[in-house]
């Protein structure tokens, strides 16, 4: 096995053939209702003085002219959304805080964690949360990492069967649906309780424009002083529950004193090479790491609130309100809209109340603008195809729909996508109300968001934020970043579809599911047209 911290990512064509197995398979089995894992858990919390870090009192001093503010950056650069985590864990002097749905194993990933380990050595704490879903087989080298001083690893809502994804594993999924189909979405980079990160990026290289076919246009945001207490208090929440579990209860042995010696040394041979890539020397020269500590990283001081879910949270039974925090939050937000509504989701699949909210805005005067994958560009055709189903229905009402191309054109000035490849796909999850409210954190519009996944967001009252996220929008769907959706006949239901966009210089028109090939568009009819909406 390899000495490495190996964790794996989604892979679609998998996702959508086990969301398809769940649909035909799933045994009507009771399942367990709880974590059924003994491990001595001991409690630990946040540090309870930030301010006196060198992080607290660099954000304190950008602050002092907004007595109780919090300051944030939006980070729309996978470049600087990399750096930052790493400058963060560069500064960090006490803790370090990580919870994540998905850790991968490559060049990116290997250059964070190997910075999180020097902080380690340095007497940092390290405690990191990840969900067992992406990490199956991966016990020994999460047991490896965790062996390393001062570092603990938990796993949330683990699965009883270990090692590697299979059909053992599966057949424990068919049995127990109801809570191994509840997943740890969330993601957070928390540095002293002073500076912390919150968004839609997961670990690895196509979150962070590295990836050499693949990459996610995606949304962060860094987040200083107050308002960081509320979002250990979330991590404290998760890291403490019932539902994390220790990685040392999954360990069949404990690693071996010279494999735990061999850790930092094999994470240097393996990046040594990373190191002389045109990635990482473009990396040294954003000193994005210095800037924290030298005042330099510009922050917008705001209110803002942490909204989460509950790490026991349950699907809503029917006709109940969602079982979300997250989205009883956002509809009260979205109803009081005055004049503008975006939506920014990768996956977008709104509830019957959700579509005759988004109406009734359009309707009203409301400009209601929704931005998510098109079926060319998605990872997971078969949400695409409950989206599709939708999307007359909203256009008749005036709501106005774009989809992100799957290709781009490199270029410096288009930040949210720099030098995306070919296959490039949205990740971001934010919406914005009224240029003064803004939301950005986890969760995609869909029913495993709603009902399923838990999830973390910021919601923050900034007009200099909602410019910021509106200009990011506007440069997200022009016409050769993404495809405006219109009915054939303004308002008429029955018509069909056109898709406009450029390609060059030259205006484009498509009656079909644009540069998706036949194949994609038969599978992801197919699987939409047996897959439920709440397992979506």
């Amino acid at each position: 096995m390899k000495n490495s911290i190996a964790w794996g990512g989604p892979n679609a064509r998998l996702k959508s053939l086990c969301r398809l197995l769940v649909v035909v398979f799933a045994l009507p089995v009771a399942g367990c209702s709880s974590v059924r894992y003994s491990a001595p858990r001991p409690l630990s919390q946040a540090i309870e003085r930030p301010d006196e870090t060198f992080l607290g009192r660099s954000a304190a001093s950008q602050l002092a002219a907004t007595p109780g503010q919090s300051g944030f950056h939006l980070l729309d650069s996978g470049m600087e959304a990399l750096s930052i985590r790493a400058g963060l864990a560069e500064n960090a002097q006490h803790t370090l805080d990580l919870q994540y749905y998905i850790v991968r194993e490559d060049v990116t990933t290997q250059l964070l964690v190997y910075r999180v380990l020097r902080a380690a050595r340095r007497g940092v704490r390290v405690r990191l949360l990840i969900d067992d879903l992406y990490a199956g087989g991966k016990d020994f080298d999460l047991a490896l990492f965790a062996a390393q001083p001062n570092i603990e690893v938990r796993v949330f809502n683990p699965f009883q069967v270990r090692g590697t994804p299979g059909l053992s594993r599966l057949l424990e999924f068919f049995g127990d649906t109801k809570r191994l189909n509840r997943r740890m979405h969330n993601k957070l980079w928390i540095a002293d309780n002073a500076m912390a990160i919150v968004g839609g990026r997961n670990l690895g290289d196509e979150y962070f424009d590295a990836h050499g076919d693949v990459n996610f246009s995606d949304l962060d945001i860094l987040a200083a002083g107050p308002i960081v207490r509320e979002v250990s208090r979330s991590f404290d929440e998760y890291w403490n529950s019932e539902w994390a579990v220790p990685i040392q209860a999954f360990a069949a042995s404990p690693p071996d004193a010279a494999r735990v010696a061999e850790f930092g040394r094999a994470l240097e041979t393996r990046l040594e090479g990373f190191r002389d890539t045109d990635y990482a020397r473009a990396l040294r020269e954003l000193r994005l790491g210095p800037r924290l500590l030298a005042e330099q990283l510009p922050l917008t001081p705001a209110q803002a609130v942490v909204l989460h879910d509950d790490p026991a949270k349950l699907p809503a039974t029917d006709g109940a309100k969602s079982a979300s925090r997250i989205f009883q939050s956002i509809r009260p937000l979205v109803e009081a809209a005055k004049r503008e509504v975006i939506m920014i989701s990768p996956y977008f699949i709104p509830s019957e109340n959700g579509i005759g909210m988004l109406s009734a805005l359009a309707r009203r005067g409301v400009r209601v603008r929704i931005l998510t994958n098109s079926l060319a560009s998605t990872d997971v055709a078969v949400v695409h195809a409950g989206y599709a189903r939708l999307r007359a229905r909203l256009l008749a009402a005036g709501v106005e729909l774009y989809e992100a191309r799957p290709d781009t054109h490199p270029d410096a000035s288009r930040r949210w996508r720099p030098g995306a490849s070919s296959g490039a796909s949205l990740h971001a999850k934010a919406i914005m109300v009224d240029r003064e409210a803004v939301l950005v954190g986890s969760m995609n519009l869909d029913p495993r968001s709603r009902q399923s996944n838990t999830e973390v967001a910021l919601l923050i009252q900034s007009r200099a934020l909602g410019d910021q996220l509106g200009k990011l929008f506007e440069q997200a769907t022009s016409a050769d970043e993404a495809f405006h959706v219109e009915l054939a006949e303004p308002g008429n239901e029955q018509a069909p579809l056109v898709w406009t966009g450029r390609e060059g210089d030259k205006p484009v028109r498509y009656t079909d599911e644009p540069l998706a090939s036949w194949w994609r568009r038969f599978v992801a009819g197919l699987l939409g047209a047996l897959a439920p909406e709440e397992l979506l």
